[in-house]
């Protein structure tokens, strides 16, 4: 059977994470027929809210929403997976398993500490996944190739970053959150007696519809979602930016 490839893939240390940070872009990149991945680094068991399982549920109703193509969970520790020799393989595999042209994963910098880790775990997998001595099997033992996607960029998540560049997303703001509340265990519900966290309050939803708002509005757009960049992006002429 041939392995799916995408066009896209997201890389990010919890549930959720992707919702927040690229949900929209995701949504959009899907509608305009594009192959796109998420791989979760833990199930973010150590959540205030909720459980292993009701975010495994909620994760996958997340996906049906935005159309992904495939999502999975690397069952890493939650607060405690390091960017050491063992996790980078695991994500090289991944990486050379569904060989994508572009990365998305965590901020570079966050309140959660995870996020950064994340980043740059994701980051390090992507260069040495294109190194041939670094030999890596699948699932049947089957020796991969190598690959390298052409470009990482990175989600903006709780800290207001500056943005390298952003995505008009204005179709799929509602989609966007249409996902982020299929976790309605993480986020605000007024009924709910679980102890409130930072991302249980009704402000926090409302910070994250402004920043995409706010970005629209400094872009000349209705809603846009930010990404910060490890390298140039090279543009083939000067009208291809707006």
């Amino acid at each position: 059977m041939e392995q799916l490839k995408l066009d896209i893939l997201v890389l990010a240390a919890h549930p959720d994470d992707a919702e927040l940070g690229a949900g929209a872009t995701i949504a959009k990149e899907v509608s305009l027929g594009k192959k796109v991945g998420i791989i979760d680094f833990t199930r973010g068991e150590l959540g205030t809210r909720g459980t292993v399982e009701t975010r495994d549920k909620e994760s996958a109703i997340a996906a049906e929403i935005l159309g992904v193509s495939v999502r999975e969970n690397m069952n890493f520790r939650d607060g405690f997976f390091v960017n050491d020799e063992h996790h980078q393989l695991a994500v090289i595999q991944k990486i050379r398993k569904y060989r994508p042209e572009i990365v998305i994963c965590n901020a570079v910098s966050d309140r959660h500490i995870d996020h950064a880790k994340g980043s740059k775990l994701a980051s390090d997998a992507c260069f040495l996944s294109g190194l041939i001595k670094i030999e890596t099997t699948d699932e049947n033992g089957k020796s991969q190739s190598t690959w390298r996607p052409s470009a990482v960029y990175h989600m903006i998540q709780w800290v207001d970053l500056e943005p390298d560049f952003v995505v008009d997303v204005s179709q799929h703001i509602d989609q966007k959150f249409e996902a982020i509340k299929a976790y309605s265990t993480q986020f605000y519900d007024p009924k709910s007696d679980e102890p409130e966290t930072p991302i249980s309050t009704q402000n926090f939803l409302e910070s994250v519809r402004y920043r995409a708002q706010n970005l629209g509005r400094l872009t000349g757009v209705a809603f846009g979602e930010g990404f910060t960049v490890e390298r140039y992006p090279l543009i083939d002429r000067l009208d291809a930016l707006k």
